[in-house]
């Protein structure tokens, strides 16, 4: 059900955003003369890689410089990629890897090879499922370029910051998820584009509804500094 709900509203989601979808590529072809796409070479469910679409928001080759994470601010950022950054839009090519099976709507957001060989055994569990283009996770840290910003090492900070409780929002996913909270996460990631708190809710009703527990439940408000903390699975926060 979940493969057959994926497909038709992929399949209905492209046939709505093609126009948008040619007015983006467009534009960003104009600024620069680069292709619109961007092929992102990601870790697919069970451990193979695939590509996944984008369209392309950094300057062509900027993946050369082998930094993962992305800081508000990055130089790397072309001036139409920062808006479709902050609208999002720029996953919207993400649908045709729904369509073909590689992605699915909400599950774990896809990881780079390199991220993937630093999960600990609890965090391969992610790996059981497909990648998706939201999920709770994606809602609770929104603003990840902000978190990131400044950082002299933006992935470490990434690996002690985020990743710790990224992980955690997917595993319990992985364990209590349901095609009933994929469409909870949807909506939570549609209201997310018109307030984030209320996006918050969403996520917050779903861990109440899941039992996790209170740090995570605490960390998901956002109305907390973040800390550094181990992944799951680790007994100490990444070093390097």
């Amino acid at each position: 059900m979940k493969r057959l709900a994926d497909a038709v509203i992929a399949l209905a989601g492209i046939g709505l955003v093609l126009p948008l979808g040619a007015l983006i590529a467009l534009a960003i072809w104009m600024e620069d003369r680069g292709s619109p796409w961007y092929r992102a070479a990601r870790v697919a469910r069970g451990g193979a890689d695939f590509s996944m679409l984008k369209f392309r928001s950094m300057n062509p080759g900027a993946w050369k410089t082998g930094v993962n994470s992305t800081a508000l601010g990055d130089t790397r950022i072309t001036r139409v990629g920062r808006w479709l950054r902050r609208m999002k839009l720029d996953e919207l090519p993400q649908l045709w890897n729904v369509l073909t099976g590689d992605m699915s709507l909400v599950g774990p957001r896809p990881q780079v090879r390199a991220e993937v060989d630093l999960y600990t055994r609890d965090e391969r569990l992610m790996l059981t499922v497909r990648p998706g283009i939201t999920d709770l996770a994606s809602i609770v840290f929104s603003d990840e370029g902000e978190i990131l910003a400044g950082s002299s090492d933006s992935d470490l900070l990434y690996n002690q910051l985020i990743r710790p409780w990224k992980s955690r929002l997917a595993l319990l996913y992985v364990e209590r998820g349901s095609l009933g909270y994929d469409f909870i996460i949807l909506l939570s990631t549609l209201a997310a584009l018109v307030s984030h708190s209320l996006a918050l809710r969403g996520v917050a009703w779903t861990l109440e509804s899941w039992n996790a527990d209170s740090m995570l439940r605490t960390i998901a408000t956002r109305r907390e500094l973040l800390q550094a903390y181990p992944p799951p699975g680790a007994e100490s926060v990444v070093a390097r």
